[in-house]
């Protein structure tokens, strides 16, 4: 049996990434019209509206209204990308957010690993990739 570390490591229950972005209301539906999110909770200040959290399956994620403090024309998702596994088809997403006329930046592929992936970038140029692995075919 191995010994546990003093202090013991971090344990963490789950992670809820939060993305700032030019426009809150477009972003919304690119989320949930575009991939399929549903808004889970909505955050107002004065009337306005500053920010969601957005929820698909077990997993959240964070949307709020950049005040441009840091500049209007700043890079976003420069060297930050999201991994999403799902256990429904890959192709039926990629078709939905083409429909929508979302932005895929790698068409879907089969891995050398036995997945099958596409990447896509939502309207502030974050990025996420979209996986089905061998292991959650059929759930």
């Amino acid at each position: 049996m191995a010994s546990r570390r003093q202090p013991e490591g971090l344990k963490i229950r789950s992670v809820t990434p939060t993305y700032t972005v030019n426009d809150l209301q477009e972003t919304i539906g690119w989320y949930c019209d575009g991939l399929g999110f549903v808004v889970s909770e909505r955050w107002e200040e004065g009337g306005t509206l500053q920010g969601v959290m957005l929820k698909a399956g077990n997993c959240t994620f964070g949307l709020s209204q950049d005040d441009f403090s840091k500049g209007r024309d700043r890079a976003k998702g420069v060297g930050f990308r999201i991994y999403a596994d799902t256990g429904q088809s890959v192709d039926a997403l990629a078709d939905r957010i083409r429909a929508y006329g979302g932005k895929i930046i790698v068409e879907p592929t089969d891995t050398p690993w036995g997945a099958r992936s596409f990447t896509v970038e939502d309207p502030d140029g974050f990025k996420i990739s979209f996986g089905r692995s061998p292991s959650s075919r059929g759930r």
